[in-house]
């Protein structure tokens, strides 16, 4: 049984909702120079903008105009917690300002008012792959140590300026996202002049891993200044965690599983959590000649900036399989071998509710700390019908699953603080860039093409998290 002050909600992210890329004082982020794309066209990262290219987040879904409307909705489905992010380049608009934007300051405030208004606590991701431009043109991001001091200030000035307003925060979302060559650019800010395709980008494995060191350095510094203005700042890493399995009980595919587990989806945590580099991992960077440039105080300050809770995604699983000639499939971030055991969704994520009590497991026992499922849900084509209604049962099925296996793992002994699906509002996909692809419990009239006025619609999925929620998920 859930504890009575479950933190029930929904999570989104600035660069996916927001809109109003030029408003503000705001400055360019690396998601305004991303072009939309499809399930068959990919996204283009351009260095420049260019007025005859379609890039989604300069308008998203208009959260910027729209803020009040929608945080009143969350408020009827009855959320206690809404997790958003605040756009770095909001606060600094190219990371080098000496003093902070005061109109992107003032929108926060507005926003985290609104919320609190209605008894909503916000959880602020600090950086959802939203970088401010420069510092990737400049410095190429996080390879350059200065960026880890420019991060620290713009933490600093947030966490000043929200200390009565914030308690959960998230130091960077899906860290471990960086340990695949596609994170180069989003997590990092690394952008090679080689580079002909971000989706495939020229991947220097010595300098993807020293950003993240610097990346890690970041968060740590981050954690410790953040207890030091509020002591009760709550303060968490986000992984995207991909469940894998061995495809087969072939001790190589036990040990390819276990291996690509750990560098995947648990190297980011045992840093973060435990404030030091794990054993296995400095086996790979032997074996792949790469070495880690230190300061004198970093394996200090790793050690003092460990988080209070974990966080992660969980949307699918995937197999893993040292045979070749498999059926593959494809997923968030890390593809795998087809499981025969599991159905798909339309962009060809596997669906596995009984993979997040197997999860959740696993993380309690690893880390001995609070946990938090900030991200879940399924993207989908929704139809609005003559009336205005949407009939999203898939979405109510998928949740409903998912939730009732989360539940399983409160029941295992598992200390969970709180469910956010993903995403409460349509969204901008950040792998597609489409508004095709809907995650939402409410529907945005807007398309792929700039059509729409941005109305707002429940659909059927709104009003049974609603009942959810009322009943403390015990009536899904």
């Amino acid at each position: 049984m859930l504890n009575k002050d479950f933190l029930w909600g929904g999570s989104t992210a600035a660069n996916q909702i927001e809109g109003g890329y030029d408003e503000g004082n705001k400055g360019d982020c690396i998601s305004d120079h991303l072009t939309g794309g499809t399930l068959e066209t990919r996204r283009c990262f351009t260095k420049r903008i260019d007025p005859q290219k379609n890039y989604p987040s300069h308008e998203a879904v208009d959260f910027y105009h729209h803020y009040k409307e929608d945080i009143a909705l969350f408020a009827q489905m009855g959320f206690k917690v809404f997790r958003m992010s605040i756009a770095w380049s909001r606060i600094y608009p190219t990371g080098e300002e000496n003093e902070p934007n005061e109109e992107g300051l003032k929108f926060y405030d507005d926003v985290f008012d609104e919320c609190l208004k209605y008894g909503i606590e916000p959880l602020v991701t600090l950086h959802h792959f939203d970088m401010p431009y420069l510092l990737v043109e400049k410095y190429q991001g996080f390879l350059n140590r200065k960026v880890i001091d420019l991060f620290v200030k713009y933490a600093t000035t947030v966490f000043e300026r929200y200390k009565n307003k914030v308690k959960y925060w998230l130091t960077f979302n899906e860290i471990n996202f960086a340990c695949i060559p596609m994170g180069n650019l989003e997590v990092l800010g690394i952008y090679h002049e080689k580079t002909k395709d971000y989706t495939e980008p020229y991947d220097n494995l010595q300098d993807r891993y020293q950003a993240l060191h610097h990346v890690f350095l970041a968060s740590a510094k981050a954690v410790r200044i953040g207890h030091k203005i509020n002591k009760n700042f709550k303060i968490g890493c986000m992984i995207a965690h991909v469940t894998l399995y061995p495809y087969s009980c072939h001790p190589q595919d036990m040990l390819l599983a276990q291996k690509t587990d750990h560098l995947f989806n648990d190297f980011c945590g045992d840093v973060q959590v435990r404030g030091y580099y794990p054993y296995y991992i400095k086996e790979y960077f032997k074996e792949n000649k790469i070495h880690i440039i230190k300061e004198e105080n970093d394996d200090v300050l790793l050690k003092k900036g460990c988080v209070d809770f974990y966080s992660f995604s969980y949307y699918m699983s995937n197999c893993i399989s040292c045979q070749e000639g498999l059926e593959t499939s494809m997923g968030n971030l890390l593809g795998g071998v087809t499981n025969p055991y599991l159905k798909s969704s339309e962009w060809g994520w596997q669906i596995d509710p009984e993979g997040l009590r197997y999860t959740l497991n696993k993380l309690y026992d690893r880390y001995q700390i609070p946990l938090m499922i900030v991200e879940n849900g399924i993207g989908a084509v929704d139809v609005k019908d003559a009336n205005n209604l949407i009939h999203d049962t898939y979405r109510v099925e998928y949740i409903k699953k998912h939730i009732e296996q989360m539940k399983r793992a409160v029941d295992d002994g598992v200390d969970l603080k709180g469910y956010m699906m993903w995403s409460p509002i349509d969204i901008i996909s950040s792998s597609t860039g489409e508004m095709k692809k809907r995650y939402g419990l409410i529907y945005i009239d807007r398309d792929d093409y700039g059509n729409g006025d941005f109305s707002r619609y429940p659909k059927d999925s709104f009003y049974w998290y609603k009942k959810v929620i009322d009943t403390n998920g015990e009536i899904l």
